[in-house]
This record gives C-alpha cells, sequence and structure tokens, in this order.
C-alpha cells in the first residue's frame, strides 16, 4: 500500500480542514514546502498537493508554493484543486507535477477527462457525501452515486481514483474501508483511500482489506500518526 501524506494549500499556507470546511482551516505552516521536506526525510515517495483556493475558484491559485515545493524536494508529486482544462494541466506538468487529479470536471464533463487521461498522467478524485459525489471544492452535492461515476472511468487510462468521504475528512474518525472497497470494486482502478486516517491501526485495517493506497493528513500534523513507522509498515508488505 502506498501512503500519500497531503499538504492542503490555502493562502499560501498549509492547512487541514473539517469536513472540507474553509472556514475550519487550521494553519500548520506558513512555508509548505518544508512540510514536503519533513515528509521526504521520514521516507515518503509521493505528496498529495491540493489547492484549495483552487478548488473554489475553478482555477490555480497557490502556484508560487507549488513550484516552491517542486524546487525543493525530490518526491513524486499529485495535485488537485482548480484544475478545468488543458492548459493547466499542461503548465502543471512544465513545473514537474507527475500527475495530476481531475475531480469538479470528472462529474461535470467526464469525456474531458477521458480525453486528458489518455494523453497525461491523470488521477479522478471522486469526494463524496452520504455516496452521492460532491464537487467544487465540496461546496455542492451532485445527483450522481460515486460508484456510478467510478465505473465511468474503468479501462479509459486513469492511474488511479482517490476516494474521499468528505463526512470523515480531517475528523480522524476511521477510514471509511466499504466505501473505498466499492469505487474500487466499480472501477476496477488502483484506489486510494482519503478521509478519516487516525492513527497505526487505520493503516493496519487498509492493508487487511487490500486497500492500493491512502492520503495522511491530519493524523500526521495532529501527532497521531508514527508516519515514518506508516512508511516502513507498508513497505514491508510490499
Amino acid at each position: 500500500m502506498t501512503i500519500l501524506p497531503a499538504i492542503d494549500l490555502k493562502d499560501g499556507k498549509a492547512v487541514r480542514l473539517s469536513k472540507g470546511l474553509m472556514e475550519s482551516a487550521k494553519i500548520y505552516s506558513d512555508e509548505p514546502w518544508h512540510v514536503a521536506k519533513k515528509f521526504e526525510e521520514l521516507g515518503s515517495e509521493w505528496v498529495h498537493l491540493v489547492d484549495l483556493n483552487g478548488a473554489f475558484a475553478g482555477k490555480p491559485e497557490n502556484v508560487e508554493q507549488i513550484k516552491k515545493i517542486r524546487q525543493n524536494c525530490h518526491l513524486k508529486l499529485e495535485l488537485g484543486g482548480g484544475i478545468r482544462d488543458e492548459e493547466t494541466i499542461k503548465m502543471y506538468l512544465d513545473l514537474g507535477i507527475d500527475r495530476l487529479i481531475l475531480g469538479s470536471v470528472a462529474v461535470k464533463n467526464p469525456e474531458f477527462v477521458k480525453k486528458m487521461a489518455a494523453k497525461y498522467p491523470i488521477v479522478v478524485g471522486i469526494d463524496a457525501v452520504d455516496g452521492m459525489v460532491a464537487v467544487e471544492g465540496w461546496a455542492e452535492r451532485s445527483d450522481m452515486k460515486a460508484t456510478d461515476l467510478a465505473k465511468v472511468f474503468a479501462d479509459c487510462g486513469v492511474q488511479a481514483i482517490i476516494c474521499t468521504d468528505v463526512g470523515r475528512d480531517g475528523m480522524m474518525t476511521g477510514v471509511n474501508i466499504a466505501f473505498t472497497q466499492e469505487i474500487q470494486a466499480a472501477s476496477g482502478l488502483e484506489t486510494i483511500a482519503s478521509g478519516g486516517l487516525k492513527d497505526m491501526t487505520d493503516i493496519d485495517t487498509l492493508l487487511d482489506a487490500g486497500i492500493d493506497g491512502s492520503i495522511v493528513g491530519k493524523a500526521f500534523y495532529e501527532g497521531t500518526l508514527d508516519l515514518e513507522e506508516a512508511f516502513k509498515r507498508t513497505k514491508s508488505t510490499q
């Protein structure tokens, strides 16, 4: 299983939200690239980046901080938030981002996502509230089931699906294993769990369930998960 520690960017700072609410943002670092370096020192291979301002604005909003992160670490970077067109995809790839996450546009224009996945390293982000897809920085709930959306992207070149249970995000109440497995089964793709992870017990549960990957956010920032130990545990099972 791959652990992807997360850096959420808001107004140039590294923050964490609770249940996706921007007003709940807690600042953890004024220099997000320092956090990326820490992840690298602890043994990470990836960093999961989210441009929170971009997710709401529908366009990139934290590019300078993203550049600093890319320039100061050797990790593989995946990035989501406000990526709505091919020009933005190209811009980020030119900056050295390894793969890009398409979320809201995956709901509104799945054919565009399929076209991009045939050309570029694309991951689909499926965020759900009570099993229904949430869009526009989780500010809106659509009338589509998350599992139905996952089926749309089977066999089209998408590299993975990141599925977030919005109700658990930032709450450290445990990962929604059943939801993640449903997305995994519906898409047949590598599936990365997001939302709710708290400690090593959750890591072991994910490993036992056969989940491909997990985002780690607040559990690291609040000190409830020994990230270095988590990397060792997951790598020993590969």
